[in-house]
């Protein structure tokens, strides 16, 4: 598409199209899987980033430094990363002996610059410069939040133990102590968006926590952007046991406040070695049986082939797991497809 100049004899200049923006709400590794595909398009993306992480380094860090959990900060931070591979190798590095044991250098740098720059924000900022990122990394809240969740009579602290506690049935009330107050910059980035994801990821740790944070539910449902909601492969026995597509959009719909536009989800089923392995903890892959009613559905073949193998977080018995991922190429061009989006010559 061309436009003229007013004068005649006028060369003809390209009109170029705005890139859209797309907000991706969550944090971990789903949010890390769905930057990093995204980036391979001409988009402006901004990851918002849930802030109750206390297991593992991230926690550690928080209790004997008192700084703002970096764990899930510098995953997306790593995944927008434009510097070269040894620098991305650098951050996601964790130490395996020493008084270090299980810190990822990453969490180390992000938690110096948050105690030299004076802020958690600046110390984002300042890491993003270093690593040259393409698109922005926003923490959610700047207060020091805690995931608290009533399970039964009991009342259970901290995101990690949450993770680990049976919810299914007898999960009261999740909140937020205390209730953290929406980063301005991430209100802005809802407002601004053209497109806002939520997920995929780890239900009660890493998406739920976003919607917690006081006005940040209402700021994505007055957006004019499009809302989508990419479900999780697999179901938590302990806390998803048994959940459907349409369970999924439920639950997340009740944490928002109000539906999504389109629901993204996997419809092929993995190999049947690995889905034994889940079985034997009561996971299971999620359903596409039961779908949500009223809402744009794409249905994809999402799944990684090559499984993931991952170590447990500091703290917890030193056994890999093998893990079904998204396919980041694949669940990133689903997204592109609903958005008419070309990806980068």
């Amino acid at each position: 598409m061309f436009t003229w100049g007013v004068n005649a004899g006028t060369m003809p200049r390209m009109s170029k199209k705005p890139r859209k923006n797309i907000v991706v709400i969550g944090g971990g590794t789903g949010t890390f899987t769905i930057l990093s595909g995204l980036k391979r398009y001409p988009v402006d993306l901004t990851a918002i980033v849930a802030m109750s992480d206390s297991g593992g380094s991230t926690g550690m860090l928080r209790d004997e430094l008192g700084v703002l959990p970096p764990g899930d900060v510098v995953r997306c931070l790593v995944a927008l990363s434009e510097s070269d591979t040894l620098m991305r190798k650098l951050m996601d590095y964790r130490f395996d002996s020493g008084n270090l044991k299980g810190h990822r250098f990453g969490n180390l740098l992000l938690s110096a610059l948050e105690k030299t720059a004076g802020s958690f924000d600046e110390a984002v900022e300042k890491a993003s410069e270093i690593l040259r990122l393409d698109g922005r990394v926003i923490p959610v809240t700047l207060d020091k939040v805690n995931l608290m969740a009533q399970v039964g009579t009991d009342i259970i602290r901290g995101e990690e133990q949450i993770q680990m506690a049976k919810l299914n049935g007898s999960l009261k009330h999740i909140w937020l102590e205390p209730v953290g107050r929406a980063n301005p910059k991430a209100l802005k980035a809802l407002r601004d968006a053209d497109a806002i994801i939520i997920g995929p990821g780890n239900f009660y740790a890493s998406l739920v926590p976003n919607l917690l944070v006081r006005k940040i539910p209402e700021t994505i449902l007055k957006s004019k952007a499009e809302k989508i909601f990419v479900c999780n492969l697999m179901t938590k026995v302990e806390h998803t046991k048994d959940y459907t597509v349409a369970d999924y959009t439920a639950a997340i719909e009740k944490y928002l406040g109000g539906p999504v536009d389109t629901v993204i989800y996997n419809n092929t089923t993995p190999d049947a070695s690995v889905l034994k392995r889940y079985a034997r903890e009561g996971d299971t892959l999620t359903s596409w049986k039961d779908l949500p009613k009223g809402r744009k559905l794409v249905g994809a073949d999402l799944v990684a082939k090559r499984m993931v193998r991952m170590a447990s977080k500091i703290g917890t018995p030193a056994v890999e797991s093998s893990l079904v991922r998204h396919d980041s190429a694949r669940l990133a061009a689903t997204v592109a497809k609903i958005l008419n989006i070309k990806p980068k010559r």
